[in-house]
C-alpha cells in the first residue's frame, strides 16, 4: 500500500542526502519521481545535500497546490511514480494535506523530509501536520552531534556565533554561518537551554572567570 512517510531529524542528520538516495535508487529501477522542495540552501528549485550532491526540483512556493500539480503532470502525459518533498517543515499545513491526497487518491508513495521543531523548539506547522497525517514517521538514525559530543536534539539560530531566540520562524541560512550572518547550529537540550553555542563555549573557556575558584587553606 502507498504511504506518506515523514523522515524527521535535526539539521546535519542527512535528510536531504537520504532524499537524494531514494531518488537515485528508484530512478535506477526505471521509476520516475517528482521532487518538491522549499527554500533549499542551494537556491530555488534545487534539492541539495551538504555532501555536495544536488538535483533539480520543483519549488513548492506558498499557494502551490501540490496535488493539482501532480495531476496536471499526469494529465499532460507525464509519468509520476512517487513524490519526494524535501524541507517539508516549510510547507503550509494545507500543502501537507495535498501530499496525503496524492497517496490516497493517486496511489503513489510520498516521502517527506524535514526538521520537526524550529530554533525556539516550537513545531513547524508543516511538520506538525505531517505528524498528524503520516502513515509512518522515521527518525533518522544518523546522529548529529552537539559541540560537546552529546547527541544533538535541538536546532539553534545564531548571529555571529551568538544564539538568538527571537525573530521570524523561517530565515534561510546554513550551518557555520559567517560572522554577523544568520547561521544555524545543532545543540543538545542542555546547551540549547543555556544558549551555549560552540563559539560562546570557546569564549567561556578563555575567560579567566569561568567558575569561582577558592584556594584550599
Amino acid at each position: 500500500m502507498p504511504e506518506l512517510v515523514f523522515f524527521s531529524g535535526t539539521m546535519d542528520c542527512g535528510k536531504s542526502t537520504l532524499a537524494l538516495q531514494i531518488e537515485h535508487n528508484r530512478s535506477a529501477r526505471g521509476l520516475q519521481g517528482l521532487i518538491f522542495t522549499r527554500d533549499d540552501r542551494a537556491g530555488e528549485g534545487r534539492l541539495s545535500s551538504r555532501l555536495g550532491l544536488v538535483t533539480e526540483a520543483v519549488e513548492a512556493r506558498e499557494g502551490l497546490d501540490l496535488y493539482a500539480y501532480v495531476v496536471a503532470q499526469l494529465t499532460a502525459g507525464g509519468r509520476v511514480d512517487y513524490v519526494i518533498a524535501d524541507e517539508a517543515q516549510f510547507l503550509a499545513p494545507l500543502q501537507i494535506d495535498q501530499l496525503a491526497r496524492i497517496v490516497d487518491d493517486l496511489d503513489m508513495d510520498v516521502f517527506a523530509f524535514g526538521i520537526t521543531t524550529d530554533f525556539r523548539t516550537k513545531l513547524f506547522p508543516g511538520s506538525q501536520r505531517l505528524v498528524e497525517l503520516a502513515d509512518r514517521i522515521e527518525v533518522l538514525q544518523v546522529e548529529a552531534l552537539c559541540w560537546c559530543g552529546s547527541r544533538a536534539t535541538h536546532n539553534a539560530r545564531t548571529v555571529g556565533g551568538q544564539m538568538v531566540v527571537e525573530g521570524a520562524q523561517v530565515v534561510v541560512g546554513d550551518v557555520n554561518g559567517l560572522d554577523g550572518e544568520v547561521g544555524y547550529e545543532v545543540l543538545c537540550r542542555r546547551h540549547h537551554r543555556r544558549r551555549m553555542t560552540a563559539a560562546t563555549a570557546r569564549a567561556g573557556a578563555l575567560s579567566p572567570d569561568v567558575l569561582p575558584v577558592t584556594t584550599a587553606p
